[in-house]
């Protein structure tokens, strides 16, 4: 980036980044085997905290890395396994049994114990979190235990051998499970109360848009598969959402998130895990990400990249790990708790659904001519601009970075008047239309394609909504990337061991091969999921 850098970056160990008032709720975990005695407020935040570790760790660094966010540390070895295309059966046990055992049980059995004590928001939030949680495991793995899953315990069935359902079957029940959840709180009466919620603090309205834009979400994945029951259930939920009370979807200040504090045990999963790594940085930029925004005066690498020690963003080849250690690279940022050196990496959230996920499923809807909005795509597509960069208002604020001192000379020849330092609004107005501190034109990856095709169109959306989902959505950027094939200019890991070919969805995992005797069989790394085409 051409940026005239006139302070040092280290002062971000201070910076506060986001409202971390969270309580201690990593405190509250439930034993499912006795579960029935769990209130259901204790429940909820059990589940919560138990998904976020499943999005925030184990399916954030690999959806990251398979994403080309980031990239192995040369001459480490940590997470080689990705970078091979190599990963084990395995390697998938512990985020499957969070998922299923912690997340799913805890659900389940709010959903029981609320259904019985008439807590209708309480059923309600159950059921869209369920789908929320069956969408990321089918996403992952394809066909999956769903129809006869949590019924392990005595009074549910004995069932500890669930047979796999088929992913297209999974996606219909999801669905209905979502407009159910969302139906019941709609009907639900004001006097009821939501307690223990870490993600939106029982606000009922919030959990009405993240149920809206859920369902948008899940129609729009079968667009490439099932493009009539994709485009007839996008334009249903757009109606609705956008209706006299539909309630809307999600937009900036709605994100789904769980915040963390610096306080140990309540710090965000993947520095805590990386703490527990002995500390080391296994974790560095991928040269495919930063190019691309290098290219595109993009100032959000300074929210999720560091400079790198000659004082540019640098970037190592996918899956380089070879490489001297001597080798010039960025290291991954605080801001998305990828900087194990940077205790301010402990107070990042986990994002579930974001505001602008939100926008750019919305432009895409429109842009396809599948459902209607008050705004254009081309507006929806700023929107979700927008909502990227001001997402980390605190973060660039807190860079403390000097762009420009007083009697500097801009490029147009204008003596500075005053200081000028990196925000979001100086990032995001320079991105979009000019840089006419340092005469650099407005991103070509901001420049929406009006008068384009639906398929260039297409391509701007999702290639912005991966900048934008940068080591903070990473498992959701892979998956969009093969639901669409954009962005379209990944390489092949320097080190793959399956030649020509990328990953396309995760193996099965081995306590599931082991231990399941309906298990249908394993598949190779290679293998497309139902709704994958590309």
């Amino acid at each position: 980036m051409k940026i005239k850098v006139l302070t040092g970056l280290a002062l971000l160990a201070g910076a506060t980044l986001l409202n971390t008032g969270c309580k201690k709720y990593l405190d509250v975990n439930t034993n499912p085997n006795v579960a029935q005695d769990v209130p259901v407020d204790q429940l909820l935040p059990s589940a919560e905290v138990a998904l976020a570790s499943s999005m925030g760790v184990d399916l954030q660094i690999n959806g990251s890395i398979w994403a080309q966010y980031w990239t192995q540390a040369p001459s480490s070895s940590q997470y080689k396994i990705y970078e091979q295309y190599s990963p084990s059966a395995s390697t998938y046990d512990r985020v499957w049994g969070l998922l299923y055992s912690t997340s799913l049980e805890d659900m389940d059995r709010m959903e029981k114990k609320a259904t019985a004590g008439n807590q209708t928001q309480y059923v309600a939030i159950a059921k869209i979190l369920k789908a929320y949680t069956f969408q990321v495991i089918t996403d992952g793995w394809g066909d999956i235990p769903f129809s006869e899953a949590l019924k392990g315990l005595p009074e549910d069935g004995g069932n500890t051998a669930p047979s796999f359902d088929a992913q297209s079957a999974v996606y219909d029940a999801i669905i209905k499970m979502v407009r159910d959840g969302r139906t019941a709180l709609q009907n639900s009466t004001g006097a009821q109360t939501i307690d223990g919620d870490v993600i939106y603090g029982g606000n009922k309205a919030q959990w009405i848009k993240f149920a809206n834009t859920l369902e948008l979400k899940l129609f729009l994945r079968l667009s490439e598969k099932s493009p009539a029951k994709a485009q007839a259930g996008v334009a249903a939920v757009m109606t609705s959402a956008n209706g006299t009370g539909g309630g809307g979807f999600i937009d900036e200040g709605d994100d789904a998130v769980v915040n963390y504090s610096s306080e140990a045990g309540n710090q965000n999963p993947l520095y805590s895990e990386m703490s527990g790594l002995q500390s080391v940085q296994n974790l560095v930029a991928s040269k495919t990400s930063v190019d691309t925004m290098n290219a595109n005066n993009d100032y959000r690498l300074f929210i999720f990249y560091n400079l790198a020690s000659n004082g540019t963003f640098a970037g190592l080849a996918q899956g380089n790990y070879t490489a001297s250690p001597s080798t010039v690279v960025s290291i991954t940022g605080n801001a998305v708790g990828a900087d194990v050196r940077n205790d301010a990496s402990a107070l990042a959230p986990v994002k579930f659904m974001t505001s602008y996920e939100s926008k750019f499923l919305q432009a895409e809807a429109v842009a396809r001519g599948w459902g209607t909005s008050l705004e254009t795509d081309e507006e929806l597509y700023n929107d979700g601009v927008h909502a990227s960069f001001f997402a980390y208002a605190g973060a660039f604020a807190g860079q403390e970075l000097l762009l420009a001192d007083v009697g500097d000379q801009s490029a147009n020849g204008n003596t500075v008047q005053e200081q000028i330092f990196l925000t979001a609004d100086y990032a995001y107005y320079s991105y979009v239309n000019e840089d006419t501190l340092f005469g650099v034109p407005a991103a070509t990856w901001a420049t929406y394609p009006t008068a384009g095709t639906v398929q260039e169109k297409l391509k701007f959306i999702i290639t912005q909504k991966w900048f934008a989902m940068n080591g903070n959505q990473g498992f959701e950027a892979w998956t969009e990337w093969r639901r669409t094939g954009y962005p379209d200019f990944f390489t092949i890991s320097v080190n793959s061991i399956i030649g020509n070919k990328f990953p396309r969805a995760l193996f099965y995992p081995d306590v599931e091969v082991q231990r399941n005797r309906n298990f249908p069989g394993q598949r190779l790394i290679t293998d497309k999921v139902w709704w994958d085409i590309h």
